[in-house]
This record gives C-alpha cells, structure tokens and sequence, in this order.
C-alpha cells in the first residue's frame, strides 16, 4: 500500500515510517520541520531512509493547501496517517491561533483533498487531552468531551468532530486514535520523561509541577505502533473513536523514582504550582481497541524506561 504520514519526521510518525517500510509498503511523508524544537532532531529521525526508493520526503506545511495538492495530485495514496500538527498543552495557552491554524484548518485541507481525490481512509492521531479533567475512574471513548482545558485540547475534539462530518458526508473512513502520553526513543525533548532524564543526567533541577500526585497513563511507542498497524487493518465499521493507552497509570513522583533508579543518579527536585491546562489524571480503558483492533500493551513502564535510557547512551 501506498501511505501519506503527515508529521512523518516527527517521534510517532517516524517510528511508523519505519516499521511500514519493513512490511514493504511505500511511505509518502510530509513534515514542515518548524522550530518547536530543534529540526535537526527530525532530520536524524528520517536520514536513513532519504536513498529508499519507497520513501519520499516533503518538506511543506498541511497549513498550506497550495503545497499540499501538489503532492496529492502527483502521489498515488492509498490511505492516510495523519499525525501532523502543533503539540503541548502549555504553548497552546500562548499561541492559540497557531494551534487553530494547524491542527484545524490543516487537518480540514487533508479531509478536503481525500474527497477530491477519493481517498477512503484516514487514520487520525488525537489525544487523552480531550478528556480534561474528567472526574470518571477510567476514561472510556463513551465519555462525554466538551470541557477541554486548553487549546491544544479543543483542537483535538475539533478536528474529530471534522473527521466525522466529512465521513458521513463523503463516505470517508475514519479511525480518531486517542493516544495516551507516547513515550520512548525519539520521543520529543519538550516531554517530562525526555526532559527529566536530561535534567538529573546534568544534575539540574526537575520542575514538579503540584505535589507529584498527579498521574499519567504512559504507553510505550512499540505499543502506540502496534495500535496504529491494527488500524490500518481494521475495515469492520466506517468510523471510530478509539483510546491507545498503556496499562499502567503512574504518579509523577514514582516517573522521578524509576527515572533516578535508571539513570543511577538522584534528582533534583523544584517544587512548583500546577500549570494552567494540566490535568490531574488520564487513566485509558483500551477494551475498546482490544476487541476491535486486538491492541494489548505489552511493554511495562519500568522496561520502556530503561529501553529509553538505553537509546539515549547509545547501546
């Protein structure tokens, strides 16, 4: 099959560049390696596969609509991954609109080329943020979620609304994934786990945000990947909702524990108030991607960390 992996330099997207191009498939990716953090990060994400003859890499933004129909009308797509758009809750407070520009408008441009040129399937990444601060002991796909509490968030809960609009007008299919805090090689520098460990590695202070009890359900990217393959596979109803998360939801200060006890060094910690659109919790139910897509976690907290910290020094 022919693949179009939008934010295809990125942690997720090169991972599953990747792992498509073993099974043979052909990767059509696009990515307009911005400034979020350093480019050059995403530039040692796709090296290796610049000279394979079933990579192509584009250079462009999904905000520009010019740019974009160019590739559509020049490429044979099969089906499309979007995973493209502006990431972090807390940027997202300070440049809305580039957050309504890029994961709004972008994702609509993409929905609006797959109905020109009769591209059927899209698998669309979004995100635990939409749940907000749901008070429900587990977070299932049933739940209502009309109280983000941030942008990045309401983007997110947009752009699945957008997906089913343009589904059930153009008979479109579309699975919205809800991925739960992706961590592991090649995860970005701005997330906690990649952060922290770079801050007690160089013996600085961690910022802890509140009084650590916050807690998060991590899920390791062999997992996310996994999820993402039984997507792709999965054609039994026209469009779906559907948590990835791992099976382990742990507190901030036990991440700092297993970090220090991997990295063999304790950190420094900075106590300081909870940020404005953090949540307290994300805790994924993933039956729903069990019955339907036969995704099972496999990786467990401790050995994603210590894989992690073993990708960082090389072994």
């Amino acid at each position: 099959m022919n693949f179009l992996i939008t934010g295809g330099a990125g942690f997720i997207g090169s991972s599953l560049a990747n792992k498509l191009l073993t099974k043979k498939h052909k990767v059509i990716t696009v990515d307009n390696f911005n400034n979020f953090y350093s480019p050059q990060i995403k530039e040692d994400n796709v090296k290796h596969n610049i000279n394979n003859p079933d990579y192509k890499l584009y250079r462009i933004d999904i905000e520009s609509m010019d740019k974009l129909a160019e590739i559509f009308d020049k490429e044979e797509i099969d089906m499309i991954i979007h995973l493209a758009g502006r990431a972090g809750v807390r940027p997202s407070i300070e440049k809305p609109v580039d957050y309504i520009k890029s994961n709004i408008l972008g994702t609509i441009n993409l929905l609006e080329l797959m109905k020109k040129h009769n591209i059927k399937k899209m698998i669309f990444a979004s995100s635990s943020s939409v749940y907000g601060n749901c008070e429900a002991d587990i977070f299932s796909e049933d739940l209502k979620v009309t109280e983000p509490i941030s942008p990045y968030a309401a983007t997110k809960s947009a752009c699945e609304q957008f997906c089913y609009t343009y589904h059930k007008l153009y008979d479109i299919n579309i699975i919205c994934l809800r991925f739960f805090t992706v961590y592991g090689p090649r995860q970005r520098p701005d997330l906690a786990i990649n952060k922290f460990t770079r801050l007690i590695e160089a013996g600085m202070p961690v910022p802890v945000f509140g009084d650590g009890t916050t807690k998060r359900n991590y899920t390791y990217i062999d997992d996310i990947i996994s999820g993402i393959e039984g997507a792709i596979e999965y054609d039994k109803t026209p469009y779906e909702i559907i948590n990835l998360g791992g099976g382990e939801v742990i507190t901030l200060i036990d991440m700092v524990k297993i970090l220090e006890k991997n990295i063999g060094k304790k950190a420094i910690i900075q106590k300081l108030p909870m940020q404005p659109g953090d949540v307290n919790k994300t805790v994924c139910d993933y039956s729903k991607a069990h019955k339907l897509l036969n995704y099972t976690p496999k990786t467990t907290f401790e050995e994603g960390i210590r894989k992690f910290i073993e990708w960082r020094r090389g072994l």
